[in-house]
């Protein structure tokens, strides 16, 4: 058990969360129902009804619960200078926001036609280009301008494609951190 849900595994309504989240990662969101999810759970689709009416409300919550350390980096990066060092911990802080709710971007991943019909995908979208407005430089050229928002991507593509390689989960994400630190640090040189 990661330690996101260890965290999380208090109240019913983030027990209905996990469930609900490992279900849809399962099954696939379109595939899954309340009732699956209350029957999971051991509950009433009542009791499930008392804390969520619908499948979407259960995953925007997850979405704002998850990544409201995303905002609060946002608001952060918004009051520092645009100095390497500032950039460089926006990349650090963001890697660990990015490793504490990587069931919820499996989830995006692995549903990104649901995740569009969703308000989450229009929310997920202003929060990236609230990242990318904290570490790039207006004033900047293009190409390093390209490489801050790539360091971002590199950092989400390491997610997914560097989960199923051998090796120890910390180690290629500090390989993956090192990769968008690099990018972020050559777009400063270029500055």
């Amino acid at each position: 058990m990661d330690g996101t849900k260890q965290r999380r595994r208090g109240d019913t309504r983030q027990r209905i969360q996990d469930v609900a989240l490992e279900l849809f990662a399962e099954q696939g969101y379109e595939k899954t129902s309340l009732r699956e999810i209350a029957e999971r759970l051991e509950v009433t689709k009542a009791a499930l009804y008392y804390h969520f009416k619908t499948k979407e409300e259960i995953i925007v919550s997850l979405f704002e619960d998850l990544t409201k350390p995303i905002e609060e980096l946002i608001e952060w990066g918004r009051q520092q200078p645009h100095t390497l060092e500032t950039k460089q911990e926006i990349v650090r802080r963001y890697s660990k926001v990015l490793t504490d709710a990587s069931p919820l971007f499996r989830f995006m991943q692995e549903n990104q036609a649901t995740v569009r019909d969703l308000s989450i995908g229009e929310m997920f979208k202003n929060r990236m280009l609230g990242m990318r407005d904290i570490v790039i430089d207006p004033d900047a050229d293009l190409v390093d301008q390209v490489r801050c928002i790539s360091a971002l991507f590199t950092m989400h593509a390491g997610m997914f494609v560097m989960k199923d390689l051998e090796g120890d989960p910390e180690e290629k994400r500090k390989a993956i951190l090192e990769v968008a630190t690099d990018l972020i640090t050559q777009a400063h040189k270029g500055a």
